[in-house]
């Protein structure tokens, strides 16, 4: 394939192709885009050499496309027009109409606590709109955005690298959850019934030694973790029925699915809060569709942790 000249090509060479096939007359051309007729003439002139191609031959007052030229009108119109739509000027974005697609990561418990009630303020504007739910934790989230091409993610992450923006949403605190019936226990808890029943234990790392445990060490105390699991459905249900007391976000466990049939009382011992935050990639912020979907999930997890936190 030849090599081409770049240094020829110039887009207002295809404006003039453009407006010479419209009106099929130089004048006519020039006049149309406010230029000299010699102007015109010697914009064909540049486009009858770089296309190898005569485009126009004069017949009578008129000057008619060659074969050449009529099959280049369709593809260069195409191509002003998207300069003209999508690079000069970006369509401002329409959440009415938009029918594209939101992808969010989450991990397990902001997906299980958020998932719902985002898809609804999503939904409630842009009622065309596909939305992407995609599990993802503390170590692999910025694969994952590269990976799905990701416009956010929300959950408790590290400190972010270089390369990404963040917006606190939220801190949350944490609660015991207990059969009482199983377990025989009544709110509130003591530090002795909390150490002296089995633990179950949400670990996303599936370490079985957390900061409460160096808490309790600190003050010659030790609980028995019996389980742990990743993922908090499983907690949930693990201690229904069961001789076995957990700690879990607040949030969580007032999920009926989670907390019908448990007790919720304060820990017996301080457990730090932890802070839920949306990310997202340095330089996103400035599209009209990514303001749009920040916004709407911000006000949702946010309107959220307000209701609950009234109850």
């Amino acid at each position: 394939m030849a090599e081409i000249n770049w240094k020829g090509v110039d887009l207002n060479l295809l404006v003039a192709f453009q407006a010479l096939l419209r009106a099929r007359s130089v004048s006519a051309a020039a006049s149309e885009l406010h230029i000299s007729q010699s102007a015109m003439s010697h914009s064909l002139s540049r486009l009858r050499s770089l296309l190898d191609d005569p485009l126009f031959h004069r017949s009578g007052h008129k000057m008619e496309p060659t074969e050449r030229a009529l099959n280049l009108g369709n593809d260069v119109e195409q191509v002003l027009s998207v300069i003209k739509n999508n690079i000069l000027s970006p369509e401002k974005f329409d959440a009415e109409t938009f029918s594209g697609t939101c992808r969010l990561g989450l991990t397990d418990y902001a997906e299980f606590v958020f998932a719902p009630l985002i898809f609804d303020a999503l939904t409630e504007q842009a009622p065309n709109v596909k939305v992407s739910f995609i599990n993802v934790n503390r170590h692999n989230f910025v694969d994952i955005i590269e990976k799905e091409r990701l416009d956010l993610v929300i959950g408790s992450f590290p400190e972010l690298g270089e390369g990404f923006e963040s917006q606190e949403l939220y801190k949350e605190s944490h609660v015991c959850l207990f059969d009482p019936v199983a377990t025989g226990l009544s709110a509130p808890v003591s530090l002795e019934e909390f150490c002296g029943l089995p633990h179950a234990l949400v670990s996303p790392d599936g370490r079985w030694v957390t900061p409460t445990d160096n808490a309790l060490a600190k003050q010659n105390h030790q609980r028995n973790v019996q389980v742990i699991s990743r993922n908090f459905l499983t907690i949930g249900q693990l201690i229904k029925g069961r001789n076995l007391i957990c700690i879990v976000p607040k949030l969580m466990s007032m999920i009926p699915y989670i907390s019908d049939g448990l007790t919720r009382a304060k820990p017996a011992i301080e457990v730090s809060d932890f802070t839920i935050s949306m990310v997202w990639k340095s330089g996103l912020a400035s599209n009209d569709k990514q303001q749009w979907l920040q916004s709407r999930v911000a006000t949702a997890v946010q309107n959220n942790q307000l209701k609950e936190n009234k109850q």
